[in-house]
Parts: C-alpha cells; structure tokens; sequence
C-alpha cells in the first residue's frame, strides 16, 4: 500500500450519494446546497447526519428554520448538482438563476425539487460541532420515491440512476463516470 495524503483521506470514502439539501433562509429566500457528507444514524427513530462548513450558508439556513428536505438526484441532474455548488445562496438566488422548480413539502416548511427520485423531509434534533464543521442531526418525518423505483430493499439501480460524488466536478453512477459542465 502506498501512504495518502490526510489533505485527501475522504476520498477513500467516495464516491458517495449526493443530495440537495433545500432550506429557509433568513433573506426570505429557498437555498439549495449539495452535499455528499449525509449517512443515516439511526432507523428508530429515523435519524440523518449531514456535515456543512460552517462558512456555508446552508449552516446558517438549517439554524434558522431548523427543517430541510433532502432531495436525491439522478445522474440527468449532474450539471445542476456542480453548478449549485459552484455559487453560493448568500450572494445568489439560487432558484432563479438554475431555474429550479420547487413542490410543497407534505411535513416541512422547506419545499422540494421537482424531478428528483427521492425525497426527505427532515427538522433539526441537534448538533455537533467539529472545528469549523457542523455535524446537523435531522430527524426524519417523511419520505418519498418515484413510484417502481424504491422498495423495502432500497433503490433499484438498474431503474433509479442514482448520482454519486467523486470529487470536484466528477459523479458517477453505477458503472460509469459523469463529467459535469458549469452552467449559470
């Protein structure tokens, strides 16, 4: 084995699944900010830990309406996924700029994005912090699939063309790469 820089160690854990998490924010506005560093913590009750740079305006959102949606994206959403990470919602409308259309939420005050394959919805149960990184707690109230996608047994790959993080730019999906292009 060869050493890997600790700069870099994460990626060992990669690629991961990728979600937008859609929040409230204090300017008014609905931000969206991707995030492949979500695990479950627990199924009963249902519990999901997502980590955000408290430089993030996501930090400061999920603070300020303590609710969130989750929103699982499928490799067609890959230049939406990178480019919503390129800018961030403090300076930028997020919704307006990337077009995105937005569903009511059934349990939270955060709405939704039309087209993904799955959906949480989830409120703050707590937070851990961990130099300059908040580890949020989410409490997970509802959850929802496209129909003939999920079962009990999970997403059916050969169906569900779920996005993964590698790094950067880079996603993938089971059995092959997508690049991602800037767009906005």
């Amino acid at each position: 084995m060869e050493p890997i820089s600790l700069e870099n160690y994460y990626y060992m854990l990669h690629p991961r699944p990728v979600v937008l998490i859609v929040t409230l924010c204090p300017n008014g506005r609905v931000n969206v900010m991707p995030a492949s560093w979500v695990t479950p913590v627990n199924d009963d009750p249902p519990v999901v830990a997502v980590a955000v740079s408290d430089e993030n305006y996501t930090s400061e959102c999920l603070r300020y309406c303590r609710e969130a949606t989750l929103n699982i994206p499928s490799e067609d959403m890959a230049d939406l996924v990178y480019s919503l990470g390129t800018v961030s919602g403090r300076e930028v409308d997020k919704v307006s700029r990337f077009n995105l259309k937005l569903v009511d939420s059934r349990s939270v005050k955060p709405p939704y994005i039309d087209g993904s394959l799955g959906v949480i919805e989830a409120r703050v149960r707590g937070e851990v912090g961990v130099d300059g990184v908040t580890l949020f707690l989410l409490d997970v109230v509802a959850a929802y699939a496209k129909k003939g996608l999920f079962s009990r047994w999970g997403w059916d790959v050969s169906k569900a063309r779920l996005l993964l993080h590698g790094a950067g730019r880079a996603f993938y999906t089971i059995g092959r790469r997508v690049w991602a292009t800037r767009k906005g």
